[in-house]
């Protein structure tokens, strides 16, 4: 099943991306396997996930006013 192609644009996401997974260049399908599939380190993946939940919630704590 084809996976619809999202428009990217340079997102927070992305730019974690970019920081961690070296050589990644957009989240974007671009339908070329030797562009759309890498190989990644677990840890750097744990990094990555760890970069955009803090992002996240420091973006929630700043819009809702709530502390920690």
């Amino acid at each position: 099943m084809a996976r619809p192609t999202e428009p990217d644009t340079d997102t927070p996401l992305t730019g974690i991306a970019r920081r961690h997974f070296h050589g990644l260049e957009t989240l974007e399908t671009r339908n070329r396997d030797a562009q759309d599939f890498h190989d990644v380190a677990v840890w750097a993946i744990r990094h990555a996930l760890d970069n955009a939940y803090a992002a996240d919630f420091a973006a929630v704590t700043k819009r809702t006013g709530a502390c920690t």
